[in-house]
């Protein structure tokens, strides 16, 4: 039984307002998206700063580095485009470096077979090709009103000051110190002395700061040289240079090949709604699929809904276990994950997921560029002849699940971190907003439960007792709470508009996470 509070009560305040909105699971990411939006910013501007700061003050979540996909909502022309800047495997990859160890599963996000030192996990081998640069770059390219350079200045301002680490960082980076301690330069970034995580005292005023200076210059780089300057020339040749002295695969003309897929969302059609995901090697057909089966499903009690999302998400989820190559369950493993929505004042809108893969990716820094690299190699299957195994020049395949809906005059963009858990938080959510006709803060605030492979479903704790009743006689049933940490429900963030009206929510139990409106500033 947990030792946890009964009778502490969180919430998140959710304003309504005319103004643009975004909400990040980093407070002042949000605030440097509200500030372009506050300026005269499109929803496309406001998403290229919040992601390179959130990359500055969420190091071990995302960052230039990683990869990830976007849907984006254009409101004078009635168009979703999805943007899929997924990692890529590197052209020269040898699959012969990756054996099997024989010594059962792989202990972080995927059970797949173990390989031998955990190659294809932490460390220069386990590094893909970036995407997430070039992904938002083609966006501000088609649709940014804002200088570029303007728009990478707070996160450039961010890294020089360094990131603080107060409890909540400090929690995270002890959670992967000892894997930290490996890599000489990441070691010197997190952790003091090559050894103790950065902190502060119980009692103390947290002070303690993270030198990101050198991700500063780099950034500065991107600001003048525009976002093909990740991919080529001195910046790019360097950052290769270092994975390769670390024993890795990644090379300048992987990097220089590296093109972010544009093209229309797949619309799926729901009741009276309509939502638009991301097609291809994502999280989105899991969830047409299941927002298929729901629509045929009974929704008339608490007990029923629930029943219904825990059927419709075990049978999409075997199907894609099964199509797509994602085998098995490690409920436990931490992902490092972050997504942030955008609403602008004409509607525009934009909900971005981008990831490192693992809770600091590689745990590899690039010392000549200062990024902490991704792990993407993970997201392959080691075993061959499989539908996701490991392959020189192949896209991952994803978890991430940004969604579009629409429903009545009402307009809404989510997303969320969480690894395998995150299209179970989508999906409820959806329903949440088209079948119980919610606003952003009733979602957000209602519990939900995580059925995301094999045999058990986790139900929040707070559910009605008939509720869990009927979850228990459908499958084996473990109740939790939602905490700081670890996140069993997958951590959302949206905006909706309704009307004319923007509001937004992140989940109520993240410590930095907000939506902020131009409005708040």
């Amino acid at each position: 039984m947990s030792a946890l509070s009964k009778t502490q009560v969180t919430r998140k305040h959710v304003i309504e307002t005319a103004g643009g909105v975004v909400a990040s699971q980093h407070r002042q990411a949000a605030e440097a998206g509200a500030a372009v939006l506050r300026a005269g910013g499109d929803a496309v501007d406001a998403a290229v700063a919040t992601s390179f700061v959130v990359g500055v003050l969420e190091p071990w979540m995302s960052g230039p580095a990683g990869g990830g996909a976007a849907i984006h909502w254009r409101a004078d022309t009635g168009e979703a485009v999805a943007i899929n800047f997924g990692m890529r495997s590197p052209k020269g990859l040898d699959v012969a470096n990756y054996p099997l160890s024989g010594d059962g599963k792989a202990g972080d996000l995927f059970p797949w077979e173990r390989v031998v030192d955990d190659r294809n996990v932490e460390g220069a081998t386990a590094i893909a090709v970036p995407g997430t640069v070039d992904g938002i770059g083609q966006a501000h390219a088609r649709w940014g009103k804002m200088p570029w350079a303007d728009l990478l200045e707070p996160a450039i301002a961010h890294a020089k000051e360094g990131m603080l680490v107060d409890w909540y960082a400090a929690l995270l980076i002890a959670s992967t110190a000892r894997n930290l301690a490996r890599d000489p330069d990441a070691a010197a970034l997190f952790l003091d002395d090559g050894i103790w995580p950065k902190g502060s005292g119980w009692t103390a005023v947290p002070d303690n700061r993270l030198d990101q200076s050198r991700m500063a210059d780099s950034l500065s780089h991107i600001a003048q040289s525009g976002a093909r300057g990740f991919y080529e020339g001195d910046l790019a040749q360097a950052m290769a240079h270092d994975v390769q002295d670390k024993g890795g695969y990644l090379s300048a003309e992987d990097l220089a090949g590296y093109k972010a897929w544009m093209g229309a969302a797949q619309p799926v059609s729901y009741r009276d709604a309509q939502f638009h995901v991301m097609p291809g090697l994502t999280a989105g057909p899991t969830f047409a699929r299941v927002m298929e089966q729901l629509e045929g499903a009974d929704l008339s009690t608490p007990a029923a809904t629930y029943v219904a999302y825990a059927r419709a998400l075990d049978r999409a989820y075997a199907e894609r276990l099964g199509k797509m190559g994602d085998d098995g369950e490690v409920p436990e493993a931490p992902g490092c994950t972050t997504h942030f929505s955008v609403v602008d004042r004409d509607g525009n809108m934009v909900t971005h997921t981008q990831t490192l893969l693992s809770i600091f990716g590689s745990r590899v820094v690039s010392p000549a560029t200062g990024f902490l690299m991704n792990n993407g190699i993970m997201w392959f299957d080691p075993e061959q002849g499989r539908p996701n195994s490991l392959a020189p020049n192949k896209a991952c395949l994803m978890n991430v699940c940004p969604v579009l809906g629409s429903v009545g005059d009402k307009r809404f963009a989510l997303g969320a971190s969480g690894g395998r858990k995150i299209v179970s938080a989508v999906s409820q959510m959806a329903s949440f907003m088209v079948d119980g006709k919610m606003d952003v803060e009733q979602a957000f605030h209602t519990p939900r439960i995580d059925m995301s492979g094999g045999d058990q479903i986790i139900a929040d704790e707070t559910l009605p007792p008939e509720v869990l009743s009927a979850l228990a006689e459908e499958k084996p049933t473990s109740t939790t709470r939602r905490t700081v940490s670890p996140y069993a429900f997958a951590c959302p963030a949206g905006v909706m508009r309704k009307g004319d009206m923007n509001s937004g929510c992140t989940e109520i139990m993240s410590p930095w996470g907000d939506a902020i409106s131009e409005d708040d500033l």
